[in-house]
């Protein structure tokens, strides 16, 4: 994932007060267990927090006490215990400039870069969980996913959710029922991929050129 952002950008992107934990700065290649810029809507008031990419299940006795869950699937959200809670009553808003994923041919995984064709920041529906245990706290999140539209269907048989800015507060339950019908892929035209050189495979890289197109893909 990749967010150049300012904070004082994406508080007015949300209309939401920013809190003072929140990462700021360009950030090329945010890697899972890294601290993402998250939107939540409490009591009439929109909040941008810091939360760890990486959804902790109150059960959990360490963070990893189990699977690292990044992403949560629309499908079944609903149902498995770790996110049923969190689905109908902590939903979050995710913003970034774009995402990678990788297509694998083969033995080989080759990246690619996604973006909102029209150059907007693109917006993740996601959901939330506080978790503690022994004094240690953390807040942490995860992205819903959807089957894959037909711009990432050549790519990957997933995609995560994209929501539109109309449909934010629906999604953060500012607006009453009916998130669940916003878990669809985007059609056509709305994003754009390409293939972007295999540096981005290490955490370590960053950079706006892990960003730039390939010269020669094939």
């Amino acid at each position: 994932m990749a967010n150049t952002l300012p904070v004082d950008a994406m508080a007015r992107l949300f209309k939401a007060v920013p809190g003072n934990d929140v990462p700021d700065g360009a950030r090329f290649n945010i890697c899972p267990t890294e601290s993402l810029p998250v939107c939540v809507s409490s009591e009439g008031q929109r909040q941008l927090r810091a939360m760890r990419w990486g959804f902790v299940p109150h059960w959990y006795k360490t963070p990893t006490d189990g699977p690292l869950l990044i992403n949560a699937r629309s499908e079944t959200v609903a149902e498995k215990p770790a996110f049923r809670d969190a689905i109908r009553a902590r939903r979050c808003l995710i913003p970034a400039d774009g995402f990678y994923e990788w297509h694998r041919e083969g033995e080989a995984k080759l990246p690619f870069y996604v973006s909102r064709r029209d150059g907007a920041p693109m917006v993740f529906g996601g959901l939330w969980q506080a978790w503690e245990r022994g004094g240690e706290l953390l807040t942490t999140c995860a992205i819903v996913t959807v089957e894959a539209g037909p711009t990432l269907a050549p790519i990957h048989h997933r995609e995560p959710l994209v929501l539109e800015k109309e449909d934010w507060a629906k999604w953060l339950g500012e607006e009453g029922r009916g998130a669940a019908l916003l878990m669809t892929p985007r059609p056509e035209g709305v994003l754009q991929a390409w293939r972007v050189g295999t540096e981005v495979n290490s955490n370590r890289a960053s950079g706006p050129g892990l960003r730039e197109p390939l010269a020669n893909p094939a």
